[in-house]
């Protein structure tokens, strides 16, 4: 990779703006060409409706399709460690955006069968995984070496909103579609990673020993388990997000209490996803105004508050406004946890540890969806029960930011000048 900070001014900006279109390439088409993105209102309804399978079987598929994204760390140890072919980046998203491609295009040919589709959807995720984690990796070097932690992580976030919006109205016609046309349509999108890897990500041929591909392998484990910062930022993290969920709730309470179709719920999507990227750019002028520890703070206590908002979610009228103000609170409260997980990453340890503080926020979100769905489904659970318990545990994670170590959150974007090491002093 093009070193950025050994390269002349004009190399150097046009180092920066090939990395800006990877990652917002690579960003793009591994968010939006995931099954719980854009294939996830067709899949949802297709279980739903076809398969007839109740709200905790619904939940339960994309917990367990999603498999692979809670063992992301280990794509990270391969990829930060273990060159392939000379490459540590380029080579990576290469082959496995390819094989994600052809999984997508097998899944049209796929039967309609709840196990049979649960288990191509784990093979397009575990393809999708390793292509995310090295871009997400690619991100933190570009990041640290510019000390643009919570601009890149804006433009992350721009990004992914971006993909929801267009996910959001596209979703919901192709579920109106034959099931093919959405296979179809992921396995294109997550083709534009590969002309953008080709073109503008440039490496240094890497030249390793079998003994060094295993000396870095255990230097990566050494790194993540000295980082205490890192582990500090996962916890918090972890408390943010595993309050019940509402997310596979919220789809069948549109359908069966305020009737609505699957186009009008992609339209739900489209509009919570304008509110986040407001939020996205909102987040990059504060972040340079603002130190993380107040960003954290405020942005975690609105989500909070905003999300009580679904206790009144009984029209379509009502829905827009709720989802469009807690799209837009829920994306400040994941910019600033993106930008601590950012600066919490050790150097040397890009892949890893970004992935493992991804894995977390993947695995609870996951988990907390099915948990929310069996509630209401096996305890009979109110939904504004639900609604109350979601929030409050959100809120618990409000005040443990100031217990995070000041290195990482005394600071304003753009002033962190110093690389944070393996093990933080708190």
């Amino acid at each position: 990779m093009t070193t950025v900070t050994d390269t002349q001014p004009s190399q150097q900006r046009q180092s920066l703006t090939h990395a800006g279109i990877v990652i917002v390439v690579g960003v793009l088409a591994t968010t939006l060409a995931q099954t719980s993105v854009l294939g996830r209102i067709p899949l949802q309804n297709l279980l739903k409706n076809e398969l007839h399978a109740d709200r905790a079987a619904n939940a339960a598929f994309f917990f367990w399709a999603t498999l692979a994204w809670y063992f992301k760390p280990l794509a990270g140890i391969f990829t930060d460690a273990f060159p392939l072919f000379g490459s540590r980046r380029r080579s990576y998203i290469l082959i496995s955006t390819t094989l994600a491609v052809l999984s997508w295009f097998g899944l049209a040919f796929v039967p309609h069968r709840y196990d049979y589709l649960l288990w191509a959807a784990i093979v397009i995720n575990l393809f999708t995984v390793v292509a995310s984690t090295v871009v997400g990796g690619y991100m933190v070097e570009v990041a640290q070496a510019v000390s643009g932690s919570g601009r890149l992580t804006a433009l992350r976030n721009i990004v992914q909103n971006v993909s929801t919006l267009i996910a959001g109205p596209l979703a919901g016609f192709l579920a109106s579609v034959a099931f093919g046309w959405t296979a179809a349509t992921c396995g294109a999108v997550m083709f534009l990673l590969v002309p953008a890897a080709l073109l503008f990500l440039h490496e240094k041929r890497i030249r390793i020993s079998s003994q060094e591909l295993f000396q870095n392998a255990g230097q990566q484990l050494r790194n993540i388990a000295a980082a205490r910062s890192m582990w500090a930022a996962s916890g918090l993290m972890a408390l943010f997000y595993i309050a019940p969920g509402l997310n596979t709730v919220l789809f069948y309470k549109q359908q069966n209490e305020l009737h609505l179709n699957t186009e009008t719920q992609g339209y739900l999507q489209l509009v919570a996803s304008i509110c986040g990227i407001a939020a996205s750019v909102g987040y990059g002028f504060m972040c340079r105004r603002l130190n993380l520890r107040s960003l954290l703070f405020w942005c975690l206590l609105s989500t909070t508050i905003v999300n009580l908002g679904y206790m009144f979610y009984t029209s379509f009228a009502r829905a827009q406004w709720i989802d469009g103000l807690n799209g837009f609170a829920f994306n400040l409260a994941e910019l600033a946890l993106m930008d601590l997980a950012i600066r919490a990453t050790p150097r040397g340890s890009e892949g890893m540890g970004f992935s493992l503080m991804m894995s977390v926020r993947n695995l609870v979100l996951g988990g907390t969806d099915w948990l929310g769905a069996k509630l209401l489904d096996d305890f009979h659970i109110a939904f504004n029960s639900l609604v109350i318990a979601n929030s409050l545990t959100t809120l618990l994670a409000a005040p443990l930011v100031f217990l995070l170590p000041r290195l990482l959150v005394s600071r304003r974007d753009a002033e962190i000048t110093q690389p944070e090491t393996a093990a933080d002093p708190d």
